[in-house]
């Protein structure tokens, strides 16, 4: 299985997708606590995949995914397939929204968001559900087959962002935290990976950490805690072929300001030192669209691949296949052609629920890149 753009530009995407509007209403009632018919729950779940996966088919999407139907985030899905998270909800202060309160305001308010459940770890971590994320690889396996496709990527979340998200009330030391996340999560991404799916690892702590859950450390400390999570992660993958691994960085998928982002230059030779061969990252919102100039500077590892984002992940634009076939071009003449997928900012459904793009635009949007990739291609396919 290849990660690279060989005779064209792939294209891909981040992870999550648009969910339909029944199982949305089913995975709330789940969150909630509320009896729910689990078997029914499974099948629609299933039949959700393979709706999904035909819809990026038909958008021109080469590497598909389930859209993380089964999951309510792709951060918080871990409380129901680990143990140890049974603790109070945590509360975050996003640092750039705090200097604008009616913003924030509506920012937490999204129906996604303020459903999210993050309960503190108050005990050891094992694994509770073994079959979860086997079931997820086998309704997309199925979708796929039917769809007549061989590469797909299903996406994990890393022991980092996990970290961020749930609050550590029983472990000695962040490190010792990490350790136990990364031991636990391990048997998802051995499960994905043995399953013949590129992994895909979410680490928005390498990023949006900044200035989320280590606000209030500068930026030589902030670095220090995320190669702290990088080397966890890689002793998680530590069983997994670095080309059948990518990971997704980015800022926070919300519609905020974004000015306290750290920039990438800050960041990114601490990213090429995980083991992932692909990184995923924002590339096309106003905050860090221009950040493709780094590349004039710092040589791309050998072995690693970028999958910049050509699509804005928070704004109903459709973008112009001429413009995304510019911001391809951007990076395939710094780094080399072979060394380019188009990808999204980050994702469409990051919660049940959130809809900052209507699903129709979504799938218009993938539609525009899969052309604006043909474009490109064009040009440096002659």
């Amino acid at each position: 299985m290849t990660l690279r753009s060989t005779e064209r530009f792939l294209t891909t995407h981040t992870g999550s997708l648009p969910r339909p509007p029944d199982l949305i209403k089913m995975m709330y009632a789940k969150e909630e606590g509320v009896p729910i018919d689990r078997p029914a729950l499974g099948r629609r779940i299933k039949d959700a995949v393979a709706e999904v996966v035909g819809k990026q088919v038909k958008a021109g999407v080469d590497i598909v995914n389930d859209g993380e139907m089964s999951k309510p985030s792709y951060a918080t899905y871990i409380k129901d397939r680990l143990d140890g998270f049974g603790g109070t909800g945590n509360t975050f202060v996003y640092q750039d929204l705090a200097e604008f309160p009616t913003l924030q305001q509506r920012v937490f308010g999204d129906p996604g968001r303020s459903r999210r459940k993050t309960p503190a770890c108050n005990a050891p971590i094992a694994v509770r559900d073994k079959e979860a994320a086997a079931t997820d690889t086998q309704n997309l396996r199925a979708a796929m087959d039917a769809e007549g496709r061989k590469t797909g990527f299903m996406s994990a979340a890393s022991p980092g962002v996990v970290s961020l998200f749930f609050r550590n009330d029983h472990y000695p030391s962040h490190e010792k935290y990490l350790e136990a996340i990364a031991e636990a999560m391990r048997h998802e991404y051995e499960t994905v990976a043995n399953a013949g799916f590129i992994l895909q690892i979410d680490c928005p702590d390498l990023a949006m950490g900044r200035h989320i859950q280590y606000a209030d450390l500068d930026v030589k400390e902030f670095r220090k805690r995320i190669d702290q999570h990088v080397a966890a992660l890689n002793h998680a993958l530590r069983n997994i072929p670095s080309e059948r691994l990518r990971m997704h960085v980015c800022w926070g998928n919300y519609e905020g300001p974004h000015h306290c982002d750290v920039p990438l230059s800050d960041i990114i030779d601490i990213v090429f030192k995980a083991r992932p061969s692909a990184i995923s990252f924002e590339a096309a919102n106003p905050r860090h669209g221009h950040e493709w100039t780094l590349f004039e500077k710092v040589k791309l590892p050998d072995g690693k691949v970028l999958i910049p984002g050509v699509l804005e992940s928070k704004s109903n634009f459709i973008e112009h296949p001429e413009l995304v076939a510019q911001r391809i071009g951007r990076y395939a003449n710094l780094v080399g052609r072979e060394n380019v997928i188009a990808g999204s900012d980050c994702g469409y459904g990051t919660w049940v629920g959130q809809a900052a793009v209507d699903p129709d635009v979504v799938w218009a949007k993938l539609a525009a890149m899969a052309e604006g990739a043909r474009l490109a291609s064009k040009q440096f396919w002659k």
